[in-house]
């Protein structure tokens, strides 16, 4: 057994057993009783009309997907008469699961999905940072770049690691959390197949739950949420606000009844009967190289901007130099305003840096004054008359990364947005300084 195919465990006792052989029909029927519920379609918000509802880019975001797993893996358990079913989930935030899960591999398994990238199955190297073409940096330095990924994603502020507040009422995708938009959407087109309209299945959200390695990643999501939960956080409660806590999904049980389930009820995985195989977490000491990164290129910009090329603009804080308490206290965030993008179905990402050289968007002098990176993965394919610009709002926790830079006194710095992918129809706002207590 790889060390990229362990269990989640349906008992509190994780297992090592791989996945069972499950014939396709079977396949077809826990798919279609899960899928259906949200996942290719676009339900409305009730008591507004027109106004869809979408479990992505919010705080519904960990919640809902817990509980896709939950049912889906229980659906399991009953066809094959195994009340012990335990999905797999690939640790792509290990070395030794940087790699295309080898079990989903065969192409006599019905673990086996033909749409994929083909030039991306194992032992091809995974780069969590993806932005549409493969990189040609030694694999060594790959891995150790996936890792300053992950340090930098696993950040402590609710919001910014659970996605933005999100109400009945409000307009769709108010903001990603930091795991959702990297690695997680970076991870599902990286999987997708190239050679499909619209990177299906796994690069698309309509079809990725139809490849079986859509469970196995959202095991690996879900166990992000687990671990800042109950080891790096174990005090951070997430949110208090009950318009969180009491808000509910619908699912298809394993007896196929539709039951309701609150975000209350998806906070506690021993209720759920649910855990993780302790297995190591070699990003937890990779913070990436620290130090000035130079004279910050001059500010060439203005907003609103398209992003076809490189957008700098001077952004002026309204705090520098506060105390290491006023910073644990309150989180300074760079605010990227009033994101759009015409075409839902269009994958874009673009990299957001702070103080940067001109030459400074690569990958020597990037890690050190990167903020994060925007990667929105496409949802759906939808008709013409139907289409809608897709608008959302990116943040990033910046305080770290301007002392690592020595950029904390600055009254002023000055911010770099780098198309990556999928940009040149996309615009941006405006970009702000704000704070996250």
């Amino acid at each position: 057994m790889e060390s990229i195919n362990v269990a989640r465990g349906t008992t509190t006792t994780p297992r090592m057993a791989p996945p069972p052989c499950i014939s396709n029909l079977q396949t077809l029927r826990y798919n279609l009783l899960l899928h259906r519920t949200m996942k290719g379609s676009k339900p409305r918000n009730v008591g507004f009309p027109g106004l869809e509802i979408q479990i992505h880019g919010c705080w519904l975001f960990f919640p809902w997907h817990r509980m896709y797993l939950y049912f889906h893996e229980r659906i399991l358990g009953k066809l094959i008469g195994d009340e012990t079913f335990a999905l797999p989930f690939w640790n792509w935030d290990a070395p030794d699961g940087m790699s295309f899960p080898a079990i989903y591999a065969n192409r006599w398994s019905p673990l086996y999905d033909p749409r994929r990238n083909q030039a991306h199955l194992p032992p091809f190297p995974l780069d969590l940072d993806y932005s549409g073409t493969d990189t040609t940096i030694p694999k060594d330095q790959l891995i150790d770049q996936n890792l300053n990924i992950m340090y930098r994603q696993a950040t402590r502020k609710a919001e910014l690691f659970m996605g933005q507040p999100y109400r009945a009422g409000d307009q769709p995708e108010p903001g990603e959390g930091s795991i959702e938009s990297v690695p997680h959407n970076t991870v599902h087109r990286w999987t997708g197949d190239p050679r499909q309209p619209n990177g299906e299945d796994m690069g698309i959200f309509y079809s990725a739950a139809r490849d079986p390695v859509f469970f196995a990643h959202h095991g690996n999501v879900d166990r992000m949420w687990y671990i800042r939960r109950g080891l790096l956080f174990p005090s951070d409660t997430d949110f208090t606000d009950p318009d969180w806590l009491d808000a509910s999904f619908l699912f298809y049980d394993e007896e196929a009844r539709l039951v309701r389930v609150r975000v209350r009820d998806t906070l506690d995985p021993a209720a759920l009967r649910f855990t993780y195989q302790d297995v190591g977490l070699p990003w937890l000491n990779a913070k990436p190289s620290t130090g000035s990164a130079g004279t910050p290129a001059p500010a060439a910009g203005a907003f609103p901007a398209t992003l076809d090329k490189t957008v700098r603009v001077a952004v002026t804080r309204p705090k520098a130099s506060r105390s290491r308490k006023e910073k644990e206290e309150e989180e300074e965030v760079l605010v990227i305003e009033g994101i759009e993008v015409p075409d839902h179905s269009t994958y874009v990402k673009f990299d957001v840096f702070v103080n940067a050289p001109e030459s400074g968007d690569g990958a020597a002098t990037g890690a050190a004054t990167c903020a994060g990176s925007v990667a929105l993965a496409p949802h759906g394919i939808h008709r013409e008359e139907q289409r809608s610009p897709r608008k959302t709002v990116a943040r990033f926790g910046i305080c770290d990364l301007l002392d690592d830079i020595g950029a904390d006194g600055d009254k002023t710095i000055t911010v770099s947005i780098v198309p990556r992918c999928g940009c040149d129809s996309v615009t941006v706002a405006g970009v702000s300084i704000g704070y996250v207590k």
